[in-house]
């Protein structure tokens, strides 16, 4: 099974079953294709996070943890930045936001190791849809709509195909990146065309030697039991902490049987503040996952049960793609594989490498420039994360991938899918469609807990009717927002049923999504 935010990368990941492959091959191929078809979402520009499980016959299983995400080139000055007056890194149109690029040593760490078919027909799904062109998404076509016109002449490439729903466009720089990773391995792409083009882009911030270093460190995950299952993610740099965090304190509350019921809404609201309020003290790259959860244990009575807290930051919206496959060999071994890939905000930093037209992500906006936060600017750094991929193991057997888009709201997003799936054990359809709520920052899907006055919550047009105003009156700031909007995330999940067959479901607010099994 292959649960994505496109069809056509849901086909490109089923065509790797059908060619024998195994669920490493079908997640490298569905996300190839949808880095082609969604450079609104992710991209070879952008980073990637993963967690592969593997069970076997004899009944060993075990978790691997990706992380490819990039480091700050070595001229990274946090001392220019702040003499230029800034306070907060740049948003978009600044190449200093731009980290070298990890998603590509994602693909080759992932292929090397647990791969089984070849790369060139790992990637020539992709390949073909760059080549021979793809029909836009109105979600594509939508966000190239929003930009202003300096952003629309960096991505000019895109706006001038992408001006219709199904209008076709082609991407001939990715093209031959994709086909000189299926000849040459990763040096044709950090030592070729788009590394050249992104050392001259930098002027001064790369290296070559950045580009040589390979940006995917295979890691420990984070784990914790809640709601008698044990959750794994990736620890810091990514926030992931956040959706285990929150998970262990709701399971502490007396939550109500009903998640439609309002004061459900409530008590994870709080779960999620009283976890993530210190977000920005909290998350960086030498973070130790594990004692930051068990500090976050101690809030339990932070957490205002009938009434809101009113936490605010001390001192929507994310766009990012992700994807979960599984599947069980012909030798009975079955692997999951959640994983998550991001530009970061839509289109990156709206800058593109000038020899292959491949927009670049901004994730160095995570970075801090505060002199001596431990996240600060800096090279070789590797900046906080959003990106949270999820999965869950009962008796350390496969129980579920799953995960979502949505900047900072993505462990919010995942409490409340987790909490529907395991607590209350809803179908993966029903747990994905059901209405949610989300913290808002004031401007950015990515200043949830640095902005003034704290976050308030946005609520999902299609939640259930009472919970914007029964939110207000037990204090928080929540409002309504539009029924099935991207701006409370993609998400997806594959579910292993206790008679081993699979149940998934693919997120409707993607429009064009897709689950499909074989």
């Amino acid at each position: 099974m292959v649960a994505s935010a496109d069809h056509l990368a849901t086909s490109a990941g089923m065509s790797m079953f059908a060619l024998g492959g195994n669920a490493v091959d079908a997640a490298i191929a569905c996300n190839a294709a949808i880095a082609v078809t969604g450079p609104h979402l992710c991209g070879l520009g952008g980073d990637l996070f993963a967690l592969v499980h593997i069970d076997t016959p004899d009944g060993s299983s075990e978790t691997h943890a990706l992380n490819a995400s990039g480091r700050a080139g070595s001229g990274a000055d946090p001392d220019a930045l702040r003499a230029e007056g800034r306070s907060d890194m740049p948003f978009k149109l600044d190449v200093r936001t731009v980290t070298v690029p990890g998603c590509v040593d994602g693909w080759m760490a992932l292929h090397q190791r647990f791969g089984s078919l070849p790369l060139d027909i790992v990637l020539a799904p992709a390949r073909r849809l760059a080549a021979d062109g793809f029909p836009a998404s109105p979600l594509l076509v939508g966000s190239l709509r929003r930009l202003d016109a300096e952003s629309r002449s960096h991505l000019a490439e895109l706006a001038t195909q992408a001006t219709a729903s199904g209008a076709t466009v082609r991407r001939p720089g990715a093209a031959l990146a994709l086909a000189g990773l299926s000849a040459s391995g990763r040096s044709s792409f950090y030592g070729g065309a788009f590394g050249d083009g992104l050392i001259e882009l930098g002027n001064g911030l790369f290296t070559p030697g950045d580009l040589a270093a390979c940006q995917a460190d295979w890691v420990t995950p984070l784990n914790t039991s809640v709601f008698g299952v044990d959750l794994h993610t990736i620890g810091p740099n990514s926030q992931g902490y956040l959706t285990l965090a929150a998970a262990r304190l709701a399971e502490h509350l007396d939550l109500p049987d009903d998640p439609d019921d309002e004061r459900w809404a409530h008590l994870l609201v709080e779960a999620a503040t009283a976890a993530g309020f210190d977000r920005p003290d909290q998350l960086h790259e030498h973070a130790d996952g594990d004692a930051v959860l068990e500090l976050i244990d101690g809030r339990l009575g932070m957490i205002g049960l009938e009434r809101s807290s009113g936490r605010t930051a001390p001192a929507s919206d994310g766009d990012t793609t992700y994807l979960c496959t599984t599947g069980t060999g012909p030798d009975g071994v079955r692997i999951g594989v959640s994983l998550i890939q991001s530009n970061a905000s839509g289109f990156g930093s709206h800058l593109v490498e000038p020899n292959t037209g491949i927009n670049l992500h901004n994730r160095g906006l995570g970075f801090n420039l505060v002199a001596g936060h431990p996240a600060e600017y800096g090279p070789g750094r590797r900046p906080p994360h959003t990106l949270s991929p999820a999965l869950a193991t009962r008796a350390g057997r496969l129980a579920a991938v799953f995960g979502t888009m949505g900047g900072d709201a993505q462990p919010q997003i995942l409490l409340q899918i987790l909490t529907r799936l395991f607590h209350h054990g809803q179908s993966p359809a029903t747990a994905v469609n059901a209405g949610r709520w989300a913290l808002d920052g004031p401007l950015t899907g990515f200043d949830t807990w640095t902005g003034a006055g704290g976050p308030s919550v946005g609520v999902e047009g299609h939640a259930p009717a009472g919970w914007v105003d029964a939110l207000q009156t037990r204090g928080h700031q929540a409002g309504s927002k539009p029924s099935w909007d991207s701006g409370f995330g993609h998400a997806h999940a594959i579910v292993v049923e206790p008679n081993g067959m699979l149940a998934g479901a693919a997120d409707p607010r993607t429009l064009i999504g897709s689950a499909a099994g074989s």
